[in-house]
């Protein structure tokens, strides 16, 4: 039993909806995974300035979860965070799922840059590794992209 690939000629291609459709949604995907990006900066802003949460704090989580709420860049990256969302679901009704999550991938790659650079994060070699991966895949599956919206 042999697998059969159709050519990529006898594949269905789907085209915009209109002119520029397709950039269109690449740039809500990036706006959306941009402050996705700068929520999670500021959430761990937000608990840098909170300190480790241990056994101890865990156990008194209403003293706890005081103390994380009374901290303003908490609510700076939250609100970061739903304004993500919601580009997030004009992508979703513009595009596959297929094709846009994986641009989520972007948000790994650049938080562990952010991370290394601007947190001063030790980030290993392994770690820089698996961003390529990630990247590469990005790559494939904008290529993908490109071959259905006709971009």
């Amino acid at each position: 039993m042999a697998l059969e690939i159709p050519q990529p000629e006898t594949l269905p291609v789907a085209a915009p909806t209109r002119p520029g459709a397709g950039l269109a949604s690449i740039a809500l995907v990036l706006v959306s995974v941009a402050f996705s990006i700068a929520g999670q900066l500021t959430l761990r802003s937000a608990m840098d300035r909170v300190g480790f949460i241990g056994r101890a704090e865990v156990s008194a989580p209403l003293s706890t979860a005081s103390r994380v709420a009374k901290e303003p860049l908490l609510w700076i990256g939250l609100f970061l965070f739903g304004v993500s969302a919601i580009f997030w679901l004009v992508v979703l009704s513009r595009v596959p799922l297929s094709v846009a999550y994986p641009f989520v991938g972007l948000s790994y790659i650049l938080i562990v840059a952010f991370s290394r650079f601007i947190l001063d994060e030790g980030v290993p070699l392994l770690r820089w590794v698996g961003v390529i991966v990630v990247a590469a895949g990005i790559v494939i599956v904008g290529l993908s992209f490109r071959r259905v919206s006709g971009i």
